[in-house]
């Protein structure tokens, strides 16, 4: 878990510091997957028992926060592409 959700930012970063539009959504598209990911590991602990609920739920909604933000900038970035 810990692994994905790091996964997420730094690939954000990485592909903001490339330069390129066209890098830059490869790298927003490769952490948005990160972020599926971690969701994954986040319903499996659930189904597991092995965290507390509300506290999964909490993850799980700040989680849903990303994908909506990430998703977002990903449209506007693909509407204004040359």
């Amino acid at each position: 878990m810990r692994r994905s959700a790091v996964s997420i930012p730094a690939n954000i970063a990485e592909g903001y510091g490339r330069g390129r539009r066209a890098e830059y959504i490869r790298y927003l598209e490769i952490g948005r997957g990160s972020l599926f990911e971690l969701q994954t590991y986040l319903e499996l602990a659930r189904e597991m028992k092995w965290a507390d609920g509300e506290d999964l739920a909490a993850v799980a909604r700040l989680a849903d926060e990303v994908d909506r933000i990430v998703s977002a900038l990903l449209r506007s970035l693909k509407r204004r592409r040359p």
